[in-house]
């Protein structure tokens, strides 16, 4: 899909917007689902690394939808933004799903320590070297890329977990470091729906004649692929907390703006000022113990940039990686020099940005500056209905958006 390194800026995630929205409607609808390679005429949007990075907003791309094909025509593609909603308000609101996804990682890699032939399955199926064509090939494709059809990732993942027996956690940790889109709350809780710890005994089974269909012939595994799974037992949803309330902030002239990778348009959130001090700070290494791909990297960076460019202050510094201590300590001393005692922020959902700030806020309060961070309306919105499973968050989630293209808010801005 992303032969070349696809431009991280806001810019470029309205034209591939623009590019889509003819399709958004009965194309979608009927091709989503077939896989036809990095090579071939998708009938995706790809429009995900920029909504992951909030280049571009849900609403947006669902108000451009709305506004060519009509609610109904256009519902299919809504609900696939939606589910991204859905997963962060899920983790959100038990995010103890994204503490116990890093134990598991830290398990997992004790025990791939300690298992020889655990470490040479899992070094086999990292190097795309398995008897299972289609899987080696999704494993390059991953690496080359940073992308896979959306399909394609329930098959990988289905593979990883039940034919290769590899722990779920090292899988959702591979596509969190080589993945452009790599979402903690859309990955982690896809692995565990796919493992079959999500929606209790109901794990998702990878089919070779399914594969076959929907990758038009390209791949038939075969007897390769095992489908006798037994579902985990014991699986249990956690309470549910709280969702982030509205929040009243202002803007005062020792009040600084901190950019992260989660929300690269705070523009869209504060409004264009006249900052005394912006810092966009990169978190990108925070996502796992493990090497983040260069290409991941960059896309993150160059948001970052883009961010910058469009929100200038007084003292405009960055992107400052946090991946070190050092990291955090410049992004205090930069506040204290330009005089700043308070930096708001797009907040932060459950991730590896949220534990980067977790990490950072000591730090500030240790020179008496404050980290605000002010929720989205969207997500004020939304967010509470994800408590269950994504069709009873669709049944909330419909007339709310249908409410939005009735009130003509309908917008191709953000």
């Amino acid at each position: 899909m992303f032969a070349n390194a696809p431009e991280a800026s806001h810019p470029a995630g309205l034209a591939r917007l623009e590019a889509f929205i003819p399709h958004a409607g009965a194309d979608y609808a009927r091709g989503r689902n077939h896989d036809l390679g990095p090579e071939g005429d998708n009938a995706v949007s790809a429009l995900s690394p920029w909504l992951r990075h909030r280049l571009l907003l849900e609403e947006t791309a669902i108000d451009a939808a709305i506004a060519a094909h009509g609610l109904d025509g256009a519902e299919k593609f809504i609900q696939e933004v939606c589910w991204r909603t859905y997963w962060k308000g899920y983790l959100e609101r038990r995010p103890v799903h994204w503490h116990d996804y890093r134990a598991a990682c830290d398990e997992a890699h004790g025990q791939v320590a300690k298992d020889r032939r655990l470490a040479a399955d899992l070094q086999t199926a990292l190097d795309g070297d398995t008897d299972i064509d289609a899987f080696n090939f999704w494993v390059n494709e991953l690496r080359e890329t940073g992308y896979l059809h959306n399909h394609a990732r329930m098959w990988f993942a289905s593979i990883w977990v039940f034919t290769l027996e590899l722990p779920w956690a090292l899988g959702a940790d591979f596509f969190l470091r080589h993945l452009l889109d790599g979402d903690p709350a859309s990955n982690t809780l896809s692995w565990r729906w796919v493992a079959g710890l999500h929606t209790p005994g109901k794990p998702y089974i990878a089919r070779s004649s399914n594969i076959n269909k929907y990758t038009q012939g390209r791949f038939n595994p075969g007897y390769r692929i095992n489908t006798q799974v037994e579902a985990p037992e014991g699986v249990e949803r956690p309470p549910v907390g709280p969702s982030p309330l509205a929040v009243d902030w202002q803007a005062t002239p020792t009040t600084g703006l901190l950019i992260t990778e989660d929300d690269l348009l705070p523009e869209s959130l504060f409004g264009e000022r006249d900052w005394p001090l912006v810092i966009a700070v990169q978190s990108t290494d925070w996502r796992s113990s493990g090497p983040v791909a260069a290409r991941v990297r960059d896309f993150a960076h160059a948001g970052l940039a883009d961010a910058l460019a469009r929100n200038p202050g007084a003292r405009t510094i960055g992107p400052i990686d946090l991946a070190s201590a050092d990291g955090l300590t410049a992004v205090r001393e930069a506040a204290s020099a330009a005089g700043v005692d308070r930096l708001l922020t797009p907040y932060v959902p459950t991730g590896p940005t949220a534990d980067a700030m977790a990490a950072l806020d000591p730090v500030l309060a240790a020179d008496g500056i404050e980290r605000q961070a002010v929720p989205r309306d969207w997500d004020v919105l939304h967010w509470p209905a994800s408590t269950h499973g994504f069709f009873r968050f669709w049944k909330a989630a419909r007339p709310l958006i249908m409410e939005r293209a009735g009130s003509g808010s309908l917008s191709r801005g953000g």
